[in-house]
């Protein structure tokens, strides 16, 4: 491995990655592990949901040309992030169109996946952690609860982390080229263009790379990352302005329409109040692993705490400062909290819980003062091998020795050795002892948190409403469908007519180009699928909601809140 001098005085280790056999190997083996528990058993745990069959439904409609999304797209989101999705699933689709399912289509996630574990154990050398440590944070990453269970799902916020983790490797780049630093402004905008939510850790990249290019260069390099930003953002508005669309008006969505809208939605209370909805999902994330969210927003408190007098704090101090936005931003009283918000942070907790660990590590284990000067903490250590011997005082040998002095100068160094020894022996007793408190805290948990991940079976309500569908209707290209999108390209794969058979049970109420189509509302509708998003958010939508008040079950699958009820409307026309 190439080590380069950092300051006067010491020197720092900088990965080469491709050159690094030892990293290499740590990386690839750990990430077999990773992809393994996050594959087995994804097609049935977590229960399908219809933000998964949405981002799916419109990656469907890019590849079919329909359009940026399988309705009207209005703008909800930069349709980036689903572009994205129809190339991770191109080769799938056309290997069996039919197999294009949100259940099955979740084995494309694991490649983002595997890019971010990956990218995480590059950036955590890259800010000087040792190699345990970095493999540290990506165990932390790849297999907490909360990361097996969220990273399986098709969400837009797995492939925005995917391009932020980039950038920060390119901020944080040991060459420290310009051209590094222009590449991290463009990766950083991809980012926020796949999920906008990514905007509020910009600051925190603007940290990584300040600290990271050299001086000479700062402004420059800085300027042109801010600048490479701005103008690939500025890039979706001007899209909506070339399609008139940027400012509301009659007749067509705009841009500014939906950021009003996204502005505006309605709060979900605060995280402390136990009974919003903050709460709630604060609690969910909890429910499944409590160790990398407490642990690593502990972590990067203490870490901004000491940023003056520790070199690990300073090292991690962007990703700790990306922590600290991202909890505040949970953290305020009227805003919007939803569940894959976690998403964001998950590799950033992991990587100042991994350097807080290595801290505490190397304070344990470092030689006493009176040996070697000792590092301030794990991201100063200075490999010995480049330690110059001018710099280690020379002691005089054997012949400059005086006879008089010879015979007590050995039973003395015979006791500083056993003293060495002994304190040597007493540090790795303790790293042990910490180390297995450590494991007997966190893997018990992890165990359970994971078990559902591998063993529940939570969509087979859905795979057997699909099922009663596609065998039971005996002329689907003529009969419409309230659905949920988890269900909506099954539906269509199965000869439903996309968007007026098949319909998306909101569009029923809030898209013209539907109900214009059903001018006798609910009444001109045969099927509605009663999923719990149907049942939930029927309360706000007229159709829908008449439509299941006018309907009886024909099929139940599952029971209880997690049940599909396949319903006929009475008066439909069947």
């Amino acid at each position: 491995m190439r080590r380069t001098a950092w300051a006067p005085g010491s020197t720092r280790p900088v990965v080469r990655f491709r050159s690094s056999r030892p990293d290499l190997l740590l990386c690839v083996g750990l990430l077999c592990v990773i992809l393994l528990v996050q594959g087995w058993n994804i097609t049935h745990f977590p229960t399908l949901s219809d933000d998964e069959g949405t981002y799916l439904a419109q990656a469907w409609a890019v590849q079919q040309g329909d359009g940026l999304a399988h309705y009207t797209y209005w703008y909800d989101h930069p349709p980036l992030g689903w572009i994205q999705i129809a190339f991770l699933t191109w080769i799938p689709s056309l290997i069996a169109p039919e197999a294009m399912t949100v259940a099955t289509m979740r084995f494309a996630m694991l490649a983002v996946s595997a890019a971010c574990a990956v990218l995480l154990y590059v950036l955590a050398r890259r800010l000087f952690l040792p190699r345990w440590a970095a493999g540290l944070a990506m165990l932390l990453f790849g297999l907490s609860p909360l990361s097996v269970v969220l990273q399986r799902e098709i969400f837009l916020d797995n492939i925005a982390v995917m391009w932020m983790l980039l950038a920060f490797c390119l901020a944080a780049s040991p060459s420290r080229h310009l051209w590094h630093h222009f590449a991290a402004g463009l990766t950083a905008a991809v980012g926020v263009l796949t999920k906008e939510t990514m905007l509020v850790v910009l600051p925190a990249l603007l940290v990584t790379m300040w600290r990271h290019s050299h001086r000479d260069t700062r402004k420059f390099a800085v300027t042109g990352a801010i600048t490479a930003c701005a103008l690939i953002g500025l890039s979706y508005p001007l899209f909506a302005l070339l399609n008139n669309e940027l400012f509301p008006g009659p007749g067509h969505v705009s841009l500014i329409d939906g950021i009003t809208y996204q502005m505006s939605r309605e709060g979900s209370g605060s995280i402390f109040d136990t009974g919003s909805g903050s709460h709630g999902v604060f609690r969910s994330w909890l429910y499944y692993d409590r160790v990398l969210p407490l642990g690593g927003l502990a972590g990067a408190v203490l870490l901004l705490l000491t940023v003056r007098w520790s070199v690990t704090a300073r090292a991690l101090a962007g990703p700790s400062l990306a922590v600290a936005i991202l909890a505040v931003v949970a953290m305020r009283p009227s805003g919007y909290l939803p569940a894959m918000y976690v998403i964001q942070a998950l590799p950033f907790l992991a990587l100042v819980l991994a350097g807080g660990t290595a801290s505490v590590a190397h304070a344990v284990l470092r030689r006493p003062a009176g040996r070697a000067a000792a590092a301030p903490d794990a991201a100063a250590e200075v490999a010995p091998e480049r330690v110059h011997a001018a710099a280690v005082p020379q002691q005089p040998g054997p012949e400059h020795v005086p006879d008089a002095l010879a015979p007590a100068a050995a039973p003395e160094a015979g006791q500083h050795a056993r003293r060495t020894r002994l304190v040597r022996g007493a540090r790795l007793a303790v790293a042990g002892a910490l180390a297995l408190a450590a494991a007997a805290y966190v893997v018990p948990r992890w165990y359970d948190g994971n078990r559902a991940a591998l063993t529940v079976d939570a969509n087979a309500p859905y795979r057997a409403a699909a099922a009663w569908m596609q065998n039971e209707v005996d002329d689907p290209a003529s009969t419409r469908v309230l659905v949920d999108d988890a269900l909506w390209l099954d539906l269509v794969h199965d000869g439903f007519e996309p968007g007026t058979g098949a319909i998306w049970f909101y569009k029923a109420d809030l898209d013209p180009a539907v109900t214009k189509t059903m001018p006798r509302g609910w009444r001109d509708l045969d099927y509605v699928v009663s999923s719990p998003t149907v049942r939930r958010d029927a309360v706000d939508l007229p159709n829908v909601k008449s439509a299941l008040e006018h309907s009886t079950p024909v099929a139940v699958f599952g029971e209880g809140e997690d049940r599909i009820e396949i319903r006929r409307i009475a008066g439909g026309d069947l």
